[in-house]
């Protein structure tokens, strides 16, 4: 195990793991939230400097890009973050771009294969495929509703042609990942790679997706827009949403 990345020598946690959508941003678009942002960045400037709060980084589903230029506006350059539900992990330390170990070209070639089926089918009925994943399949339609309507054929397409993932979501996307990786498992390397004590953790998450989050950390709080589903997993619920729930979140951490 390596010597711990980044040490809060003053309190309980060393690392806040943050979902990306419904927490950093809105998932469904529009205009960042600069001025809750510039807080969250101001937050790890203090902590890289002080040491005396916990450094955040991001997991999520987003594609590592997106990850990365995250970790960038919120002045994360010491972390690595979680990508694309585990698939990777991007240590911003040193550039580093790490796919997980348990995938293989043969996983790869089936969410290529999955991800044309997809289109092929669908793609006529305005759902598209969410650009820079490598190893699952996100796919959008601007009606949440069918795209839950769509699941269960999605569901058994991958059982015909013994492609191995399992078909999710958020509010907005269905997410298709590898069965055997997870935010829990880019977790797992996350921990590999930095030398933290999970017992020294804290996530934040909106979705069910983000259970795994909550079950891998020691301190899991929500924003005020998450799905109730998943409140029996949280410390902490937020009375503000998005990233003003985060900075409500951080300031609680720092008390």
């Amino acid at each position: 195990m390596p010597e711990p990345l980044f040490q809060n020598v003053a309190g309980r946690y060393d690392a806040v793991l943050c979902d990306i959508d419904g927490c950093l941003l809105n998932e469904a678009g529009g205009p960042l939230d600069l001025v809750a942002l510039n807080k969250i960045a101001e937050h790890n400037v203090r902590a890289k400097t002080d040491r005396d709060r916990p450094l955040v980084t991001v997991c999520t589903g987003r594609p590592l890009p997106f990850s990365e230029c995250m970790c960038r506006l919120i002045a994360n350059d010491v972390l690595p973050c979680v990508c694309e539900n585990g698939v990777w992990v991007y240590d911003p330390s040193v550039n580093g771009y790490h796919l997980d170990p348990a995938i293989t070209n043969e996983h790869v070639d089936a969410a290529v294969a999955f991800r044309r089926w997809c289109l092929d089918v669908y793609a006529d009925q305005g759902v598209s495929s969410q650009p820079g994943k490598n190893a699952s399949v996100s796919l959008y339609h601007r009606d949440p509703d069918f795209l839950e309507s769509i699941k269960p054929r999605l569901a058994e397409a991958c059982a015909e042609h013994g492609w191995p993932f399992r078909v999710g979501g958020t509010w907005n996307y269905i997410n298709c990942d590898l069965e055997h990786i997870s935010k829990a498992t880019g977790i797992d390397q996350f921990l590999k790679r930095t030398g933290l004590d999970p017992k020294r953790l804290a996530g934040v998450g909106d979705t069910k997706g983000d259970i795994a989050i909550a079950e891998s950390v020691a301190w899991f709080g929500v924003p005020a827009n998450r799905d109730p589903a998943i409140d029996a997993h949280a410390t902490y619920i937020s009375p503000l949403e998005q990233a003003d729930g985060v900075v409500d979140m951080l300031e609680r951490l720092c008390d």
